[in-house]
């Protein structure tokens, strides 16, 4: 994907208390919070919205003050062109997205769209195309061109914008290979997402990345899920992503970290 805003990667960042800045602050100072609310909310009844709540407020609030000074982006209500990428999440972002579901599925279900068969319906991305526009799964959550999970979509969704409605529909044609995205969402999205990850592997929970649809088709399965979680099992294994292998993002968190 083509870098419509090359540079502004390297200013992503909070300030730790000897005033630096920079991608290696920001994700120690998101790694140290994310635990901090780890160990302080575990066996509490809303351990698992504390964790997402977090995340996300996080991600929305730090891409705000690194993206003030870029182009409008082209991302508008209605127009879900790049919703045939697979999409991938962290344990608490897929079991938000379940729990919405559950709760809302009756009263979509009344206005004729039935959330659960969407889901099960979904075709399963191959390793040939998970990452492309062009791979031809619509998200089972877009109804008419609108995400009808908004309010709780993944992190990946919310870090994947671009500056041009056309080279989108193109890509999604096969008749492009880059799209002017924002590195910086994609940036912030990342750091926010990996130190997640590391804080759920140091306090000993599932810290994988998931398939969305594969993820979620276990957790609408599992009543149990929420609780596994929280005790520190992976019912979501077999919907583990891999592109880049577990031990070298453990490696890399570490690294970060030191």
């Amino acid at each position: 994907m083509a870098n419509a805003s090359e540079g502004r990667a390297e200013e992503t960042g909070e300030q730790d208390a000897n005033g630096e800045a920079g991608p290696a602050v920001f994700f120690r100072v998101q790694h140290s919070a994310f635990g901090t609310t780890l160990g302080a909310n575990k066996g509490a009844a809303n351990f698992l919205d504390r964790i997402w709540m977090q995340a996300f407020s996080s991600y929305e609030h730090n891409v705000a003050e690194q993206t003030k000074d870029l182009p409008p982006l082209a991302c508008r209500k209605g127009c879900g062109t790049c919703c045939r990428i697979q999409v991938v999440a962290t344990a608490p972002e897929v079991l938000m997205v379940a729990r919405y579901v559950r709760a809302m599925a009756e009263g979509f279900r009344k206005v004729g769209i039935d959330l659960p068969a969407r889901l099960a319906a979904a075709s399963v991305a191959t390793p040939e195309t998970s990452g492309t526009m062009a791979l031809g799964r619509e998200c089972p959550f877009l109804v008419d061109g609108i995400c009808v999970i908004y309010p709780v979509r993944p992190l990946a969704c919310r870090g994947y914008v671009s500056f041009n409605e056309e080279a989108c529909v193109a890509a999604l044609e096969g008749e492009a290979d880059e799209v002017p995205v924002s590195e910086s969402h994609r940036t912030v999205r990342a750091l926010v997402q990996g130190a997640l990850q590391s804080a759920l592997r140091d306090a000993g929970h599932p810290w994988a990345l998931y398939d969305l649809v594969g993820a979620l088709r276990i957790a609408l399965a599992r009543s149990d899920a929420e609780a596994a979680f929280a005790a520190g099992t992976d019912v979501f294994e077999p919907a583990i992503i891999d592109h880049v292998s577990r031990e070298e993002m453990a490696r890399t968190f570490d690294r970060l970290k030191a």
